[in-house]
């Protein structure tokens, strides 16, 4: 083993050697032949900003400076930048630009990998990648790297170089330079920063989204104290002052000066474009490149007036998004934090993508099956449905479009968690390994999704099964114009056309008598869900998402602090789609939602669904209103034909009279029959009663007078059908009950008075 192991490093050390000195050779030709120079102006560049363009390559005036607020260092207590230099780079003072003993630890590590994995950076190699280059990690960008903050080394001072550095870091949230970003955290100038808030901000720059104190508080919390441990260690603090900064919350006191700005299009836009290109926002504006979107300027408008005039009180965020394609066509938020960004618990808005789509596309269920609602515990999970109320059997049409939590559940056992999910992670949305249970099915995730994933996954129902991921950005051009990126469209087949359909009509059917009935007045077609998140002191998240042939739209308002929202919060995303939809469809209704060739119209025998829960198609003689019309995919046609109607024998009536001439009449009742009762007296024929829809015993009572002869008699009858003949006999107290002949479908039966 020892012998494996020593020729184990013995390998590591050749292949590091071999890879320093191609390197070092690399590193001589990038010098002579490097295309990227030094400039002293991208160090101390002061005010940028990034142009960003509509659908009609018109400007989209929004502010898009970058933040230029800048701090001397001399200002700053000095733990600030001992934080950053202790977590970053403890031998800033000491090294010229590089730190080797680093370079070889990352070297030895990239080799094991096969990849760039460490890269060892300096404080001066981050200032010239955010100043000069891209984020890719790619040898070619790491040799320019080198060789450029050796350069910088030449022309700054130490000090020089943490100010520029500590003033262009990028912190999160627009945030670019620790006088923005303490600004922004904490509503102070970076000068009054406490210990722990700067050891806060020092943490994040590793990776400002995943070590944010807004969307992850506790990875934060856990960096911010790493570098209070490195503080400690390097004899920067205390053990004291380590100990009471340890313990201490983390606290945020948000700027309300940058909700606007950080929930813009614009925004959006260049937070995506930033992704696309891996480099921070200040670095496209240094490469003056200019980003292109897809927001059309009248549904940007609509969608602003409709925020205007609803004026939700709490953090809220809208999107639309063009259901053939996944355009972003206008965005819209408002809150001190990254609304779109930030992942909620979605709540029953999940259902229809998750739960009954998968289901349906697995031909689980149909939009009529019927389901059991009532109380259940399954594998230890016991939902509830609003109210505590349970509906026993109801279809799955009626459990989508009312929100049903307990048959929802049921249909997941029946489809399972590993299908479910699979679907749900093709459709943008993520979940964390600790969702595994079947909570997640009305929405409880364990860190939640984004409104723009929501919206995105319901592009599959909106565009026939297929899946296309949400974009702002169109194409990004360079200075010189042309065009270094340009984006395409997924079109991912995730469910089946009539799946899409089904879910469709199940959610039209949501819109006009189910929980977003506020849009039935529409004339158009428009499928919605709605969603709520609570607890038990109220709602703290409300969700509305709607779509129509062309555009899915969706709403969200709720509090980042997960305090309650207000009771007409509730319902607020929904009169959100209302209004949206009414000003974009003001001229022009869209297209009605295509039917597929798969799918199927089949009458169902309304009997055997109500009494037997069964989905039996109806066969020729099941009268029109025991029909149900329900749509189904040809692939899950229901096989049975009913039997009902095909032998069905004419009622029986029977009877007795006491010596008072007291008349009691009884017969057996089918609830598909209707059957009128009539008396013949002295040539006169008197109606007694009309029954109708009713099972069971009916009896009716009479009265005769002495030495009175009547006939009494039914006339049964199903639509259009005519019944067997048959004849009854039966005696009764001093009564003789004779069928005496049945004609033109009547049944007559006499009853011999005689005191």
């Amino acid at each position: 083993m020892k012998k494996i192991l020593k020729i184990s490093l013995i390998s590591i050390l050749i292949l590091a050697i071999l890879f320093s000195l191609a390197i070092g050779g690399f590193l001589i030709y990038s010098v002579s032949v490097s295309k990227v120079q030094f400039s002293k102006e991208k160090i101390a560049e002061n005010t940028l900003s990034i142009q960003v363009y509509n659908a009609n390559n018109a400007l989209i005036k929004e502010e898009n400076t970058i933040s230029d607020e800048k701090v001397k260092l001399s200002t700053l207590p000095s733990y600030v930048k001992e934080a950053f230099i202790s977590i970053e780079d403890k031998d800033f003072y000491k090294h010229h630009g590089l730190n080797y003993k680093r370079m070889a630890k990352a070297m030895l590590t990239n080799i094991k990998n096969m990849k760039l994995k460490e890269g060892a950076s300096t404080i001066s190699q981050q200032l010239i990648k955010n100043t000069h280059l891209t984020s890719q990690k790619t040898f070619s960008r790491k040799i320019n790297e080198i060789f450029l903050a050796l350069e910088l080394e030449k022309n700054f001072t130490k000090e020089e170089i943490l100010e520029y550095y500590l003033n262009i870091i990028y912190f999160g949230d627009n945030s670019y330079g620790i006088e923005s970003a303490s600004k922004h955290y904490f509503s102070k100038s970076a000068k009054e920063l406490t210990l722990d808030e700067a050891c806060t901000l020092a943490g994040m720059i590793k990776s400002p989204n995943y070590y944010s104190p807004v969307s992850n508080p506790n990875r934060c919390k856990a960096r911010r104290n790493l570098v209070l441990k490195e503080m400690l260690k390097d004899g920067k603090i205390s053990e004291q002052t380590f100990q009471e900064n340890f313990s201490k919350k983390l606290t945020l006191n948000l700027s309300t000066d940058t909700s606007n700005k950080l929930n813009s299009y614009a925004e959006n836009a260049i937070v995506e474009a930033s992704k696309i290109l891996k480099m921070p926002a200040k670095q496209i504006a240094l490469n003056e490149y200019k980003i292109y979107t897809f927001q059309s300027p009248d549904k940007q408008k609509a969608l602003n007036s409709t925020f205007e005039n609803l004026k939700p009180e709490n953090d809220s965020a809208i999107i639309s998004i063009n259901a053939k394609n996944g355009a972003v066509e206008a965005f819209i938020g408002n809150s001190n934090y990254r609304v779109l960004e930030q992942k909620r618990q979605p709540g029953s808005a999940i259902k229809p993508i998750l739960v009954y789509a998968p289901a349906i596309n697995e031909d689980i269920i149909s939009p009529a099956t019927q389901i059991l609602d009532e109380p259940i515990s399954i594998d230890g999970y016991s939902p509830k449905n609003v109210g505590g109320k349970y509906s026993g059997y109801v279809s799955a049409r009626e459990c989508l479009s009312k929100s049903l939590n307990v048959p929802t559940i049921k249909i997941a056992s029946y489809v399972g968690l590993d299908k479910m999910k699979n679907y749900i992670s093709k459709l943008g949305i993520e979940l964390d390994k600790k969702d595994n249970n079947y909570a997640i099915c009305l929405g409880g995730f364990t860190y939640g999704t984004s409104l723009q994933n929501l919206a995105g996954a319901y592009t599959s129902l909106a565009n026939g099964g297929k899946y296309n991921k949400p974009q702002f950005v169109s194409y990004i051009t360079d200075k010189k114009g042309k065009i270094i990126y340009k984006s395409n469209f997924q079109n991912l087949r995730v469910f089946r056309e009539d799946t899409a359909y089904l879910i469709t009509d199940m959610l039209e059917t949501s819109a006009k008598t189910g929980t977003a009935k506020k849009l039935a007045s529409f004339k158009f077609d428009v499928a919605s869900k709605t969603g709520t998140v609570g607890t038990a002191k109220g709602n703290t998240d409300a969700y509305n998402v709607s779509y129509t042939q062309e555009d899915v739209f969706a709403a969200w308002v709720g509090n980042m602090d997960n305090s309650a929202i207000s009771t007409v919060g509730g319902g607020l995303p929904t009169e959100m789609a209302k209004e949206y939809f009414t000003k974009i469809y003001s001229e022009k209704s869209p297209d009605k939602f295509l039917k597929p060739s798969s799918i199927e119209e089949v009458d169902l025998d309304a009997l055997e669904l109500e009494n037997n829960h069964r989905l039996v198609k109806a066969n020729s003689l099941v009268p029109e209103k025991y029909r149900v019309k329900e749509i189904f995919s040809k692939f899950n046609l229901p096989d049975e034909v009913s039997e009902t109607y095909l032998n069905v024998l004419p009622a029986r009536i029977f009877g007795s009279v006491d010596k008072s001439g007291n008349v009691s009449l009884w017969f057996d009742a089918q609830n598909f029959m209707s059957y009128e009762v009539y008396k013949v007296c002295n040539g006169e024929k008197v109606l007694l009663k009309t029954i109708e829809n009713k099972d069971g015993k009916i009896e009716i009572s009479d009265k005769l007078k002495n030495r009175e002869r009547a006939k009494y008699y039914i006339i049964t009858s199903i639509e259009n059908y005519a019944l067997e003949n048959e004849k009854v006999s039966e005696k009764g107290n001093e009564i003789e009950l004779v069928a005496l002949y049945e004609k033109d479908n009547k049944w007559y039966l006499n009853f011999n008075y005689s005191s």
